[in-house]
């Protein structure tokens, strides 16, 4: 079990929190201005990194406030946890996101 550090609550086990999917999706300023490829790529396409990538999740079952999380996708290694809305940790090694 993952054990994910709530920036606002501190550590607590992972059934209290959702995923969210990826971490700095900017959606279109005017999604009425734009054609349905682009729209489709907006809500469909992510990334599937192997390696670290950075991700949202809600506590759901505590302060019910989204976040990021920095996690290693093949050791499961939570790198670092950050409020949403503020830029990624320098990290020791490349993040690929």
């Amino acid at each position: 079990m993952l054990v994910i550090p709530c920036p606002h609550c501190g550590p607590r086990c992972e059934i209290e929190f959702s995923y969210g999917g990826q971490a700095h999706i900017t959606r279109p300023e005017d999604p009425a201005a734009i054609d349905d490829e682009t729209w489709a790529d907006y809500v469909f396409m992510r990334d599937n990194t192997k390696g670290v990538f950075l991700e949202r999740w809600v506590h759901a079952h505590g302060c019910r406030q989204w976040f990021n999380v920095a996690r290693h996708t093949v050791t499961y290694e939570i790198l670092a946890s950050y409020e949403t809305g503020a830029k990624p940790p320098k990290l020791d090694f490349e993040t690929q996101v």
